[in-house]
């Protein structure tokens, strides 16, 4: 399903009454736009939340629990510099977030918004169908060309499991 910054009508909600949902519009800063049309916001926690709609679901790669939100959110322990401390839970909590994007404001972010959020990135870009050995190069040049800061993320995206 192509989704575009315009109005979904009729989805259900979470609780099964009808509710009109939005996407993230394609061409803001930060917003990195999926093959399939899907968009996904990466930031750095460490900046102001960006004017205009929040979040409906957010990942936050942190190495400590991050500061409450007023969405749903999930917490994945990943230090800086490092990979997510459990590959498992991780794989899981993005394909979630993948899959959410189809019709949600979904939102990555870690503490400066480049390297952990980049490799989350790189990690949806791939279950979006860009082929792991393309997916750093895909996010440097659609979200921040600096994304993707070690060679062990850089490997993490190669290995990441589609299934």
């Amino acid at each position: 399903m192509l989704c575009t910054p315009a109005m979904v009508a009729g989805r259900a909600g979470r609780r099964g009454e009808n509710r009109r949902v939005t996407t993230w519009a394609a061409g803001v800063p930060g917003i990195l736009v999926l093959p399939s049309g899907r968009l996904v916001r990466g930031r750095g926690l460490r900046r102001p939340l960006p004017a205009g709609a929040e979040p409906e679901f957010g990942v936050y790669l942190l190495g400590s629990a991050p500061p409450p939100v007023t969405w749903e959110s999930r917490w994945l322990r990943w230090p800086d510099f490092r990979l997510p401390a459990d590959h498992a839970q991780a794989a899981e909590v993005l394909r979630e977030a993948w899959r959410r994007a189809a019709t949600e404001r979904v939102e990555i972010a870690c503490g400066g918004g480049r390297g952990r959020t980049g490799t989350a990135l790189a990690c949806l870009a791939v279950l979006d169908g860009v082929p792991p050995g393309e997916a750093v190069a895909y996010v440097r040049e659609r979200y921040d060309r600096r994304a993707v800061e070690t060679p062990w993320q850089r490997r993490y995206i190669s290995r990441f499991p589609t299934r």
